[in-house]
């Protein structure tokens, strides 16, 4: 299991669900419902869930693209990590939260699948932690025209390469939201 010493616990990691982050994104409504299903989920079980909140050029502090979609609300005592980098633990207090709550295993959903999500993951994964990606529960916008392929197929090499990562002394995997095991 995690090679993070005296980490024995999980926390719900919800990666820059913000208006201007996903406005348009592949299945939008879909993954917030299920992404809403799981932070009920956590809290009813006691699981830290911790919020990642983004902001750069694009999306600026204060601004309604910067703030959390109205269908999820971070609770008060939940922490809120600001970042400004694609990884989450780049220049942010996120490392020191988990270990303060004891974690050791993530369990990932949110935004942008082939940015943010995908830093994170390996950020987390390099440095000791257990990572599972919520399969139907992240997603990116279209950037076809940029060259990218379609949502649908970045969403599902996503899950494809992560449930084949393998480390020393760490598991990662992918799992659909209905089967999500906090334990």
């Amino acid at each position: 299991m995690t090679t993070l010493a005296n980490r024995p616990n999980t926390a719900l990691l919800v990666i820059d669900v913000q208006n201007g982050v996903v406005a348009g994104n592949h299945e939008r409504d879909a993954v917030f419902e299920r992404v809403a299903g799981l932070v009920d989920k956590a809290r009813e079980e006691a699981i830290p869930v911790v919020w990642v909140q983004h902001n750069d050029e694009n999306t600026i502090r204060d601004t309604d693209e910067w703030q959390i979609v109205p269908e999820l609300s971070p609770d008060e005592a939940e922490p809120l990590i600001h970042k400004s980098y694609g990884d989450s633990f780049e220049d942010t207090t996120l490392e020191s939260v988990l270990s303060d709550l004891a974690v050791g295993r993530l369990v990932v959903v949110g935004a942008q699948t082939d940015a943010c999500v995908r830093s994170t993951l390996h950020g987390a994964f390099t440095r000791g932690y257990d990572t599972t990606l919520v399969s139907d529960a992240h997603t990116t916008e279209d950037l076809t025209e940029w060259g990218a392929p379609p949502p649908a197929q970045v969403i599902s090499h996503t899950n494809l390469y992560w449930s084949f990562q393998a480390a020393p002394g760490r598991t990662a995997g992918i799992v659909e939201s209905r089967d999500v095991d906090f334990a």
